[in-house]
Formats: structure tokens, sequence, C-alpha cells
């Protein structure tokens, strides 16, 4: 049998213990705010709860069969993957597009980075609220517009229609920002030294654009879109200020679904089920991203 070296196994254990004791805030944070909460989310799913939420009777799946027979959590469900299908895809390339435009040297360019990224300085309700004025039905600026070209008038956040579109454009002009700014920090960190030497063989704009820009900027594509997808599915604020879930439910997102059964309802159980289930989606969505889209990103 081997000698074990007592001093050695000693300082290994002590370097665990340090490193264990810098990481202990961090685990402190996240057994409070993350894992308590979300343990606590499935055990509730179980259960019938009273109206301070506290359970009250075992009833097993029943919940997650009752929200799956409901048609309001069907079309909550339905609703935030067309939302998500709308705002991820145009938000992004948005983002890029105008990272790309930021990104060009050109005098005074610093100014409209400026603009670009300015919103994001601005809270949901906030930004919410500004875009209720535009949406206005009567002295909404959209519907004054449309009256100057004697285009019919546009119902944004009362028909069904239109409200989930009215709500996911005001979705991506919030995250554009954020968007805009990580990707015109890939740009950036792309070197130049590659372009220099495209120049040099008489390579366009385009072929740039195609051979070294995007897969230079995958990783951080890859991250944005990731982000993007999960904050997709996490939306609640402007759905709460623009819409209340409404017309006919057609903007009823699942966190909203969520919010309404939970603190309107007072049904935790079924609030709680679909929390898991919410968080089943985002799971999956994930891992399918990861699984399928780091295949086409490029580190080097």
């Amino acid at each position: 049998m081997a000698n074990v070296n007592p001093s050695g196994f000693w300082k290994r254990s002590k370097n665990f213990r340090v490193a264990m004791l810098y990481l202990f805030p961090s685990f402190l944070l996240f057994s409070v705010f993350v894992f308590y909460p979300m343990m606590k989310t499935v055990y509730l799913s179980f259960f019938l709860t009273d109206y301070e939420g506290f359970p009250s009777l075992f009833v097993g799946l029943e919940n997650y069969a009752y929200i799956f027979q409901s048609e309001s959590f069907r079309k909550s469900i339905i609703a935030t993957f067309i939302f998500v299908l709308i705002t991820v895809p145009f938000g992004v390339l948005l983002a890029l597009f105008l990272a790309l435009l930021a990104n060009e040297k050109l005098k005074g360019i610093g100014f409209f980075r400026t603009i670009f990224a300015s919103n994001m300085g601005m809270s949901v309700a906030a930004s919410s609220v500004i875009w209720l004025f535009l949406f206005h039905p009567s002295i909404g600026a959209f519907n004054q517009f449309l009256a100057t070209f004697h285009l019919p008038q546009v119902e944004w956040l009362l028909d069904p229609s239109w409200a989930i579109i009215s709500v996911s454009i005001t979705t991506i002009w919030m995250n554009t920002g954020f968007a805009f700014l990580i990707i015109l920090g890939g740009l950036q960190n792309i070197d130049e030294y590659l372009y220099e030497n495209a120049n040099i063989e008489g390579a366009g704009y385009w072929y740039q654009l195609k051979r070294i820009t995007l897969p230079m900027l995958s990783p951080t594509m890859f991250f944005i879109i990731t982000v993007s997808l999960i904050n997709a599915f996490q939306t609640f604020g402007q759905v709460d200020i623009l819409t209340q879930g409404g017309p006919a439910e057609s903007t009823n997102l699942i966190v909203y679904s969520i919010y309404r059964e939970a603190f309107i309802n007072y049904q935790f159980g079924p609030a709680s089920a679909q929390s898991v289930v919410l968080f089943l989606c985002i799971l999956v969505v994930t891992i399918l991203q990861f699984k399928f889209g780091e295949k086409k990103v490029h580190y080097q």
C-alpha cells in the first residue's frame, strides 16, 4: 500500500477549503434566490394550495393534467412560441445590421453608437408606456402617420391579429440596445489583419462579410441568440402594461399566464405547474441551441 503524504493531503484539502470559502457567498445567493424557489415551485406543483400559497391537498399530477386541458394555457403556449419566433430572429438581425453600420470608421459614428444603445438606459415600464401612446388608436403616432396617407387605421393593441405583433415590435426595440453592444464588441475584436489580406486579394465587402465577419462573429452570435431565446420566453412587463394578455388572450404569454393564475386567481398549484413547464421549454430550447447551433460556431 502506497504511503500517503499527510502534508500533501492537508495542503490540497486546505486549498479546497479556501476555494469553498470564496465560493460560499455565491452558493448562498444561488441557494436562497434560485435553488430553493425552484424546488419549492416543483413541490407546490403537486398540491392544491390555500389563498396564502400553503399546500393543503396533495393531488399528484392533476395540476399538470388541468393546465394541459385548459384552453387558456394552450393559447398561452401558442402565443409564446409565436412571440419567440417573431422577436428573436428579427431582433438579432436588426442588432447585427446596426452593429455593422456602427462598426464603420466614419466621422461622428460615436454619436450613432450612443443612439443605437440608448434604450438600454430605460426601464421596461417606461418603454412600455411610450409605446402605449404610440399604439393609441386615435392619438397614437402610428395611426396619425397612416392617416397622413389616407390609409385605414389599425387597432394595434385591440385587434388579436395585431396585438402580438405590436408587443413583439416593442420587445425588439427594447432588446436591440443590449444585443447591439455585444455584437459591436464582437466585431471590434476581429483581427484587422484578416480584412487587410482580403483587401489585398481584391475581395469585396459581401465576400468579406460572408467569409470573415460572420464566421469570426459566430461565438458572439451564438451567445446573443441563446440569451435572446431565454429572455423571450420570460417576457412579462410589456405584456402587463400594453395588453394584460388580451385581446382574446392573443398576447397571454406563459409568464403572464403564470402571474395571472397565481396572483389574480390564487391558484398557486397550477401556476407552479405552468412554471415547471416553462422551465422545461427553456431547457429543451437551450439544449437544442447548444446541440445544433454550436456546430456552426468558429472559435478561431
